[in-house]
């Protein structure tokens, strides 16, 4: 789908993140509406077509986690990727499985939210995201040593890698290499990529 067949909706309380946001999408070709808070946007979407949505995590009057969950009761569901600073992972994660296609972790280079939006937006024309055939994922899956099934887990669930080494009796730098082995063998370039693989083939916290 081609950048002027949809709008790119930021959902951000911030005035200057919006604009600077606004700014930079648009000078990359993409249609842009700005929202000042999660609520006026709810109260939006269910008019919205092919739309793609842009949202802090962290809001107000609405978290970016409660937005996605109630867009899915309102049934004004659409591609969305989320924000976030580095401690808000767990919530990131959280967001992933309400349905965000994405997050992304500030600062962040401005083609990293580029290709972040033109994933999501693949979904407006139900094209498969590439690298997540469910029959392959599994497939990685079964090559994970019962370890790293353990570490993948506490990755999914939205632990840090602190809390996995506690979890299973172990030091924060061995979850790290096996954290590495699994990044390798999925194939995943990026944690988010690992979380949405996981997610999609229905692998969850033991």
């Amino acid at each position: 789908m081609q950048t002027g067949d949809y709008i790119v909706h930021i959902v951000d309380d911030e005035e200057s993140v919006r604009k600077s946001l606004a700014f930079l999408l648009g000078m990359a070709g993409f249609a842009v509406r700005m929202h000042d808070s999660a609520t006026d946007f709810l109260a939006a979407a269910p008019a919205i077509r092919n739309g793609v949505l842009v949202t802090d995590l962290r809001m107000p009057d609405m978290s970016g986690v409660e937005l996605l969950r109630n867009l899915v009761t309102a049934q004004a569901i659409m591609p969305a990727v989320v924000i976030t600073g580095h401690a808000d992972v767990p919530m990131a994660v959280e967001a992933m499985k309400a349905g965000a296609i994405d997050f992304i972790e500030k600062p962040f280079e401005d083609v990293v939210i580029i290709e972040a939006i033109h994933r999501a937006a693949e979904q407006l024309v139900d094209k498969p995201t590439e690298g997540h055939d469910v029959s392959a994922i599994h497939s990685r899956l079964e090559c994970l040593s019962e370890r790293e099934r353990q570490v993948l887990s506490g990755v999914v669930a939205g632990l840090p890698n602190k809390s996995i080494a506690y979890d299973l009796d172990i030091s924060p730098r061995t979850v790290e290499v096996h954290r590495a082995h699994v990044m390798a063998k999925m194939q995943a370039k990026s944690l988010p990529q690992l979380v949405r693989m996981a997610l999609s083939a229905g692998f969850g916290p033991d």
